[in-house]
């Protein structure tokens, strides 16, 4: 299996709008990486640079040590899997899966048992007479990433192949990508903007922004150790909560508050205080107090949007917690579980 390497990746359009500025990855054997970003940080160019759908304005692309970055894209050994599933129309299922293979000129019988090893795998096989119109979107995709399979490329890329489904179905299809995966064993590049896609897909995650690889590594570490306050805000949900504050004799001191921090910080320094709403704890006896403006019951917790001093924080907290609209409650936060960012440069103090 390959190990793909970006060494200083660029891509600018008109020679001014830079949207990669030197990015530097190692995906590693075998491995599903997941590049997640708000719109227009520079994930899907990556993957198309990757495929050979665009050119690098500077760097290299080396597979297992060689460079491939002016390969065409049929000499890269990779398949791919659009957001848009483009499946012939006119062809049955059967012969969707299979055209690549016989524009390769692949024998008859060769593609009829590789078709069918494909559908096996991704539960199809009922499906191989109808037509696209016939299909549902789950089973489109199904049959796009069947044809991505079969032709037995050593690296995947998929760019936002759920995003076109409903809630349930990208549930169930999440599943059978990691699954997938497991049989394979193959390296996938992934591509997404939805975190929920990228923390439970990913062997590692790679969170993009303004064409900036901001942090790579496993969902655990992307969550729990976050560098910088983007990455924080944008892994989450929901979302971490931000308190801007100033450090005054080992105290975040902000509006309306004062939390004694566990570590030492530099005095006067302004810093943003990070936490988490599931780190937020209802306390008579807590040194925060909050007023509540919205309680929402999902079914298993409440979310609820409280006021502390000028500020808005979310705080999760179980279905049997008293959350009156307008009444004052004590909190208390997990010091242990709370992050400081620079206020200025967003890095983790």
């Amino acid at each position: 299996m390959p190990e793909i390497k970006l060494d200083t990746l660029s891509k600018s359009y008109d020679g001014v709008t830079d949207v990669l500025k030197a990015i530097d990855l190692v995906i590693n054997d075998g491995e599903f990486t997941v590049l997640v970003g708000p719109s227009g940080c520079g994930k899907s160019t990556t993957l198309r640079l990757l495929a050979g759908l665009e050119q690098a304005t500077g760097g290299r692309i080396l597979v297992n040590g060689n460079d491939i970055t002016d390969h065409a894209p049929k000499d890269r050994n990779m398949a791919m899997v659009f957001q848009n599933y483009a499946l012939y129309p006119h062809m049955n299922v059967s012969d969707n899966i299979g055209f690549s293979l016989k524009v390769d000129n692949v024998d008859k019988a060769e593609i009829a048992r590789r078709v069918g090893d494909v559908a096996s795998m991704l539960g199809i096989e009922e499906l191989l007479e109808r037509r696209p119109k016939d299909l549902s979107g789950g089973q489109r995709q199904r049959v796009a990433i069947g044809r991505a399979i079969v032709k037995e490329s050593e690296i995947f890329l998929f760019d936002e192949p759920l995003s076109n489904l409903d809630a349930a179905l990208r549930g169930g299809m999440r599943v059978e990508l990691s699954l997938l995966h497991q049989k394979l064993k193959k390296n996938m590049v992934y591509v997404t903007h939805d975190q929920v896609e990228a923390m439970t897909l990913g062997d590692r995650i790679i969170v993009m922004h303004d064409g900036i690889i901001q942090q790579a590594g496993t969902p655990e570490e992307i969550f729990t150790k976050p560098k910088n306050k983007f990455v924080a805000g944008f892994i989450g949900n929901p979302m971490m909560n931000f308190l801007s504050a100033k450090i005054v004799d080992g105290h975040a001191v902000g509006d309306g508050f004062k939390i004694a921090l566990p570590s030492a910080a530099a005095e006067g320094q302004e810093i943003d205080l990070g936490i988490r709403p599931e780190h937020i704890s209802f306390d008579a006896a807590g040194e925060l107090k909050v007023k509540i403006l919205v309680s929402e019951y999902v079914g298993h917790h409440k979310n609820v949007i409280a006021e502390i001093g000028g500020a808005k924080v979310n705080i999760t907290v179980g279905v049997d917690q008293d959350t009156v609209v307008g009444e004052v409650y004590g909190v208390r936060v997990d010091m242990s579980k709370v992050h400081l960012f620079d206020a200025v440069s967003g890095v983790v103090v």
